[in-house]
């Protein structure tokens, strides 16, 4: 999210050179948008924006989401930088950059979201992340690998709707593409299975899926 179009473009545009699926927003309106719809793997956030101020809208993201933020802000001394590292953020760049640093930040912050824990615990629930099982106080709940990676996005993002489309191709690593039968079908399978765990998956139309507390 950018409020120079002519730099949010030029950096989308080298982005996708290299490979990346990229959503720009020059507002923190539209931003908002795009975040209800699909949530990126990587955030990168300028501060001063037209219509609020990016730290804010972090504050946001944070209540919900670890997604990784990179600042890229004309903000540059050391009290900003600290300011924006303290409020949430993963990074700091400030303006002008080389956008091959731009890049390497990118990358590195990319892979470090990748590295997902060994085992995980929502209350009653556990998932060991290596071996695709999930228990229920201590019963394996024989999921299969589409349930398995669907509950690990959801509680990776606990109390955050996930647009359908997002979870499809999350999972079936293919777009939707209208049909959204099998994702419904594997969700209320997967609903059925944790039951009792004081967890659910809730349904809201025009947002999403979201995992949540009974």
């Amino acid at each position: 999210m950018e409020d120079n179009e002519q730099i949010m473009q030029g950096n989308e545009r080298m982005l996708k050179r290299r490979g990346y699926e990229v959503a720009c927003a020059l507002t923190l309106a539209d931003a908002r948008k795009a975040v209800k719809a699909r949530m990126p793997d990587l955030f990168v956030l300028d501060i001063m924006l037209p219509d609020g101020n990016g730290l804010d809208f972090m504050a946001e993201l944070r209540k919900y989401s670890q997604t990784p933020i990179l600042l890229l802000t004309g903000l540059t001394t050391p009290e900003d930088v600290v300011r924006g590292l303290t409020a949430g953020g993963d990074d700091y760049l400030p303006k002008p950059y080389d956008f091959g640093v731009l890049l390497a930040r990118v990358e590195a912050l990319l892979r470090r979201a990748q590295q997902v824990p060994e085992r995980i615990q929502k209350g009653r629930l556990i998932l060991d992340v290596t071996a695709d099982v999930a228990t229920l106080d201590g019963t394996d709940l024989m999921l299969s690998q589409k349930e398995f990676s669907l509950l690990l996005i959801f509680v990776q993002n606990e109390k955050r709707f996930i647009g359908a489309e997002y979870l499809y191709e999350k999972v079936w690593k293919q777009a939707m593409t209208g049909n959204s039968n099998t994702l419904k079908t594997t969700i209320n399978r997967l609903r059925e299975k944790i039951k009792g765990s004081d967890y659910r998956i809730a349904w809201s139309r025009g947002e999403g899926y979201c995992f949540e507390r009974e």
